[in-house]
This record gives C-alpha cells, structure tokens and sequence, in this order.
C-alpha cells in the first residue's frame, strides 16, 4: 500500500467531498480603468494574461508594473486565489488557471482579460494543490465548457459558479502535491538534460556538415 492509498484510506474510506466554486468562495475582477500610459513605469506589480496562461503558479520574478494611485481601489491578488483567463480564440484555451502559491508583501494586480478566484476558507485547499487541480483534464472539461463565442471565446463567471471540484483531506491534498512536484522537478531536470543534448549534437552536426563539405579546401575571392 502506498503512502497516499493509505492516507485516502486513513481520512476519506468513504469517498471525497465535491461541491461548486459558487459554494466555496467568490469570484472578483482584473484590473479597470486603465489605458496604455499607465503602464509606463508603473509603481505597482502587475500580473500579465500570459503570465496565467503559462504558468501553473504565478512567476512573481517578473518586472511587468502598473501604475497604482494613492487612493485608488482595484482588486488584488491575495494568496492561495485561482486566477483564470477571461476570453481567447479557442474554448480550449479559455479558462487557464494560475495559483499564487507564495506569500508575497507586494500588492499584486490582475490584468483586465483575467479574474481571480478566492475561498472563502482559505485552509479549505492547498495552494498547491489547486494548481495541479485546475489544470488537471477533469477540471479543464468543465472549465471549456463554461465558454461561449464565435470568433472569441469568452468565459462565463456564472456558469464557472457551477463547475464542481473534489475537496479531500488536507493530508491528502499534501501527498498528492509531493508526489506531483517530484515529477514536475524530475521532467524539468530531463527537459535542462535533453536541451542541452540537443544544442550539443547540433553543434557538433554543424561542425561536420561545414568539415566534410569544405573537403580541405577553403575557398575565397572570387566565385
């Protein structure tokens, strides 16, 4: 019996909880109000659409700012929030989720394309747990769907009320979150393997091909 069957045994012999989002927390908004100027050496820092369609976690090492007034009031990241894309030109590709996975001083803002989501109960869910959870295959069905548009897809925040996720135990959420993040660090160690592989065999084909098709030869001047 492996660890996570035995925790899964352990705390939830019966099955694991489902409920909707629209039951666990609450949606809010992207940034408003906002034109091209500000964003020109901006005070603030400022999470891109690409930044949550790349990343399962927000990459915080980013220098992307906005320009933030004393007394204005936009909504910000907080964390453990879900943060999804708002709209793109396939409904496979709407609906990206990214997590802030860490504790941050910064005030972080959402671009305009994208809304963040937040429990209620914010021990309710590890943070990373729901980056694997809401990329994971299960979820994405019910995200797409969510989708509507003819040249543009838009997500619709009242049916995303609707999409169900599992809660298990916080014990198991760890687990699971242990073993996915030893394989993510294991296909990024293989990935920094293969390219580097790759660069040298290129290298190393570039060197042959200008060798042997020379034949000895080096050839100048006039053709």
């Amino acid at each position: 019996m492996t660890e996570l069957e035995r925790l899964i045994e352990e705390y939830c012999p019966n099955g694991v909880e489902y409920k909707t989002l629209g039951k666990l927390g609450t949606f809010y908004g992207g940034l408003s109000g906002k034109s091209k100027d500000d964003f020109v050496d901006g005070n603030a820092k400022f999470i891109t659409y690409m930044n949550v369609f790349s990343n399962i976690e927000l990459n915080l090492d980013t220098k992307d700012a906005v320009q933030i007034g004393a007394s204005e009031k936009q909504n910000t990241i907080e964390y453990g929030d879900v943060l999804f894309t708002g709209s793109s030109e396939t409904p496979d590709e709407c609906g990206m989720s990214s997590v802030l996975t860490k504790h941050t001083e910064e005030k972080l803002y959402l671009n305009s394309f994208c809304f963040g989501f937040r429990f209620y109960d914010k021990e309710l869910i590890l943070p990373g747990f729901s980056k694997y959870l809401f990329r994971s295959e299960a979820l994405r069905k019910q995200i797409k769907k969510t989708a509507s548009g003819v040249t543009r897809f838009n997500v619709s925040k009242k049916k995303m009320e609707k999409v169900t996720i599992p809660i298990p135990p916080v014990e198991v959420q760890r687990e699971i979150v242990r073993i996915l993040d030893n394989f993510a660090e294991l296909t990024a160690e293989l990935t920094a393997e293969l390219t580097a592989e790759l660069t040298a065999r290129k290298k190393q084909y570039e060197y042959y091909r200008d060798t042997l098709l020379t034949f000895g030869v080096h050839r100048g001047g006039d053709i």
